[in-house]
């Protein structure tokens, strides 16, 4: 992968799912799918998205005419400030959103087959590249698309939420393989649907993948009568792009009310979200940040934590922050007390990792009060040396306090650990803690290292500080499909490169009607090919009775295949 500026900075724990872009595995019928789908976007969104989309194509070094590299639109990304990088399909949530946060967009390498051309539920490099990248030229959708990173990675994920990935991360894979059999996608249909209905309560990352399902997406803009589109999953699909703009579409005004409805990927959308403008998505954003544990923290926050059952950050309101696996609090009147990890917990202040207190050394995990100390006239963050010797808390000295909670702490005050005029911890050997009739930590445990702060300010997803804490995604087990192709299939594409060598070296035509025999009596089911076929005639000012039979050949296809009937009729479209 070549390196610039943006792919620099992003951290080590991205880096597992990054792939290379595997190039020379798009056939030469992969590159005239994605010519026929993006001579079509040119052609019908330059009348129905957003203003950005063709300037965007332009800025990002998107071709029309094949597949493009990587390297090539990381050239022209950077100058806007974003990069790109290959991934294998779906990957987790969070990660797909830490990227955002980066300013780097994650384009799934993959095609999608032919028999999906006009839509897919996988992601593919059509969907992304021809989707999201051209709408991030735009600055205040760039702003959005960042922000939505941000804050989309801290969001609280539950178990149910990972099954539904993987499901959905199946069926993608099952779908955009041209040989799997039905049976195998009717199975991954049914075992997305078991997990969607037994997903229970949505957690934050449900509810704001919602959002990004509305906007980024599937997201119109401007005028509820005659919106734009401008979401990445409309820009790419020929066929919702026209559905989406019709009125047994219901179109609603974006609100944070948008978090409420779910959406089936395997499905066209039965409503959409229309924003007046892109500031507006940012807003509602906020408004759902807001609401998360990321900024009300609490007995909430600590909570969902614990439900998470994955690595968890819960912040102190002196700036504290604990990372680990959340199994125990205590609450008392209705806010928390106490709070507990298990295994492995590191201790950080501003997202960087705190000297000496690493995974390795709070190995069993780590305990602390929450709250203020009795007779301590300051919040606790806030006290000084002297604050503390007067409620008899002083170096190398043997301590005796309660907090106002009820806990008891005793023990020997070994160091204190400030840090720009706050207290962040005190630690102390022999100690012994104690709530009511349960004890919390003995002398023989070792060193008790006490968080100091007031209440809990934030919780959110993952560690504060990743690389210290040495995150890693996990690597799909399932890969996408390596397609071994036929030998009929490898023969059609020598076919597809054929022609497409005709067009692009402007050579004679004279080849053209043994490619023509050749495809038409081994391999009447294609239709695309034929279109372009008709094309290369009709820009030569050829309307022989070659042109005629390729025709009516394609003619034909329209009655006796339905589904093809509109793709048919656009490429027709395209030949005037």
């Amino acid at each position: 992968m070549e390196q610039n500026e943006i792919l620099d900075k992003l951290p080590k724990h991205l880096m597992s799912l990054v792939i290379e872009q595997p190039y020379n595995a798009y056939t030469p019928q992969d590159h005239a799918l994605w010519r026929y789908v993006m001579r079509q976007n040119v052609e019908y969104l330059s009348k129905v998205a957003h203003g950005s989309y063709l300037d965007g194509l332009k800025k990002t070094g998107i071709s029309i005419e094949r597949i493009p590299h990587m390297y090539g639109m990381n050239r022209i990304l950077k100058e806007i400030g974003w990069a790109a990088v290959a991934v294998d399909g779906f990957i987790p949530p969070a990660g797909f959103m830490e990227f955002q946060a980066y300013n780097v967009l994650v384009i799934a390498a993959d095609i999608r087959p032919i028999d999906q051309i006009g839509y897919t539920p996988a992601p593919d490099i059509i969907h992304e590249a021809a989707g999201h990248a051209p709408i991030i030229a735009d600055p205040d959708y760039a702003n959005y698309l960042r922000r939505f990173g941000e804050i989309g990675c801290k969001a609280f994920q539950s178990a149910g939420d990972y099954k539904m990935y993987e499901a959905i991360r199946h069926l993608s894979i099952v779908k955009a393989d041209p040989y799997t059999d039905k049976k195998d996608i009717a199975k991954a249909n049914e075992e997305l649907l078991e997990a969607t209905q037994n997903l229970g309560e949505p957690s934050e990352m449900a509810l704001i993948r919602n959002l990004h399902w509305w906007t980024v997406e599937y997201g119109l803009i401007g005028d509820l009568k005659n919106p734009k589109i401008y979401g990445a999953g409309l820009l790419s699909s020929i066929s919702e792009s026209y559905n989406c703009l019709q009125p047994k579409v219901k179109k609603l005004p974006y609100t944070l009310d948008a978090v409420n409805y779910s959406f089936d990927i395997t499905e066209q959308q039965p409503q959409l979200f229309v924003t007046p403008d892109f500031e507006t998505l940012t807003r509602v954003l906020e408004e759902f940040a807001d609401t998360m544990a990321l900024r009300k923290g609490g007995l909430d926050g600590i909570q969902k934590a614990i439900v998470s059952k994955n690595t968890a950050t819960c912040e102190y309101s002196s700036g504290l922050q604990v990372s680990g696996t959340f199994t125990e609090m205590i609450e008392e009147n209705g806010l928390p007390i106490y709070l507990k990890t298990t295994g492995p917990t590191s201790l950080c202040w501003c997202n960087t990792e705190l000297p000496g207190h690493d995974k390795g050394y709070h190995s069993h995990g780590f305990s602390s009060p929450i709250g203020r100390i009795k007779n301590l006239l300051v919040e606790p963050e806030y006290a000084t040396d002297d604050d503390l010797k007067k409620v008899g808390i002083a170096l190398s000295q043997k301590a005796e306090f309660e907090f106002e909670s009820g806990i008891k702490v005793k023990g020997i005050l070994r160091n204190i650990t400030h840090k720009e005029g706050r207290l962040l911890l005190l630690s102390f050997s022999d100690c012994h803690v104690r709530y009511k009739d349960k004890d919390l930590f003995l002398p023989d445990w070792g060193m008790f290292d006490m968080a100091v702060g007031n209440k809990i300010i934030s919780a959110f997803n993952g560690p504060a500080d990743p690389d210290g804490f040495g995150l890693e995604y996990a690597v799909p087990v399932e890969k996408t499909h390596k397609i071994n192709h036929s030998e009929k299939a490898k023969h059609l594409h020598k076919l597809y490169q054929k022609v497409r060598d005709i067009r692009e070296r402007n050579c004679s035509l004279a080849e053209l009607p043994h490619v023509w025999d050749e495809m038409k009596t081994q391999h009447p089911e294609d239709w695309l090919c034929s279109i372009e076929i008709l094309e290369l005639l009709k820009d030569k000012g050829i309307e022989d009775e070659f042109y005629k039979e390729v025709k009516d050949f394609l003619i034909r296809k329209k009655t006796e295949s339905p589904q093809l009937a509109k793709l048919i009729e656009d490429g027709f479209s395209m030949l005037k």
